[in-house]
């Protein structure tokens, strides 16, 4: 569902991203880790054709996203690091304006909105303005708009990033259901995120992988830790990317 190979990204002199090559299967969950700086957000812009690619290749559903980048793109859901919302609308205007962008209109928008609101538990806040919600709600909202097109592939940056521990909890739940139908890429910096939603995870430093495998394996290299085998691989400083 998911095809990088040999992805690059320079800005200027700057190597972000170092020939990175993976992939994502249908119904596999693969967390995408390395500390802040590693060159996980630039990865994630590439993939969804957010940012030019240096050098490589990405392909979605088996669509070039560099030859076909719109048809490739019909294909994805995305959720950007701090996503975007427009806290004079509510909840569920929000995500009808959304679906309309993604071209849905009449039955068929009415039905996507109803869908995702359920998905992401959004039934109590559906006609609530955005600027009076809790960051959790504003979170679940921005990832409620990337399911509306019901899209075969997800690609959630830092899905739970500022969110309290009973949050985190639900979007972990959420993302792991998901990902049963879906391919899913999605970035952390939150170890306990690749046992608690992951299928596989590699981890990235100075935009290079340099772990990559089950939650099981990983922490096999890391003699049980998974804690210990990130510290192993990965600079204590890494610069900004």
């Amino acid at each position: 569902m998911i095809e990088v190979t040999g992805l690059t990204k320079r800005f200027g002199p700057k190597v972000a991203v170092d020939d990175l090559s993976f992939s994502v299967k249908k119904g596999e969950v693969l967390g995408f880790l390395g500390p802040n700086g590693a060159g996980k957000s630039t990865t994630m812009r590439m993939v969804t054709g957010f940012l030019p690619v240096t050098a490589g290749e990405v392909a979605i559903c088996d669509i070039s996203m560099i030859a076909n980048p719109q048809e490739a793109k019909r294909k994805i859901g995305y959720l950007p690091e701090s996503a975007p919302l427009y806290n004079d609308m509510t909840v569920q205007g929000f995500l009808k304006f959304c679906a309309s962008m993604r071209g849905l209109g009449g039955a068929t928008r009415r039905a996507a909105v109803v869908k995702s609101i359920e998905t992401c538990f959004l039934e109590n806040v559906a006609r609530q303005s955005i600027g009076t919600l809790s960051k959790g709600y504003r979170h679940r909202t921005c990832l409620a708009q990337s399911l509306l097109h019901d899209p075969e592939v997800l690609v959630l940056d830092e899905p739970t990033d500022g969110l309290d521990p009973n949050q985190k909890l639900e979007v972990r739940k959420l993302i792991k259901n998901l990902g049963k139908e879906k391919a899913i890429l999605f970035s952390t910096h939150i170890l306990e995120e690749v046992t608690a939603a992951c299928t596989r995870a590699v981890i990235v430093d100075q935009g290079a992988i340099v772990a990559d495998g089950t939650p099981k394996e990983l922490e096999a290299q890391g003699d049980g830790s998974l804690y210990d085998l990130f510290h192993k691989v990965t600079s204590f400083e890494t610069p900004a990317a």
